[in-house]
């Protein structure tokens, strides 16, 4: 009997932590790409290694964010200090973060993102930083951004 309470609880943590994933993006041509085609916003999470994860723990691994984000929000996360980037690629988001006014990490911006003649467009909507309140009204913060509140 415990066996298979054991084996029941394995599969149904396993399918929860397996539910739970993100669709983060890690290459900026790719989410550009993505928010072009599917005509969605960007939300650009700039990180890095030594920073707080409570912005990941408390809104980004929850359920609420995930059911949103799925359907209104192509999510780019860009991690400054990852080592396995290439020159080049670690320099285009330095850029991106420079031209987007990100001083202080970690730090999302939401954009509105389009490719034009093979030429990438990013128009930045506002910047949000962790605030505790859970996700639900992080959640809200980021909907008052793209409504332009």
């Amino acid at each position: 009997m415990k066996q298979k309470l054991l084996i029941f609880l394995f599969i149904l943590g396993f399918s929860f932590l397996h539910s739970q994933n993100l669709a983060w993006k890690t290459n900026m041509n790719d989410a550009l790409k993505m928010c072009d085609e599917q005509r969605k916003p960007l939300l650009i999470f700039f990180t890095s290694a030594g920073i707080s994860p409570a912005i990941q723990n408390e809104v980004f691994a929850t359920k609420d964010f995930l059911d949103w984000s799925e359907k209104n929000i192509i999510l780019l996360k860009l991690d400054l200090s990852d080592a396995s980037l290439s020159a080049e690629e670690r320099e285009q988001n330095v850029k991106l973060k420079e031209a987007l006014g990100i001083e202080e990490l970690p730090k999302v911006c939401i954009a509105t993102a389009s490719i034009r003649r093979n030429k990438p467009t990013i128009n930045k909507l506002g910047l949000l930083e962790y605030n505790t309140g859970g996700a639900k009204k992080w959640i809200s913060e980021v909907k008052a951004i793209l409504n332009g509140d």
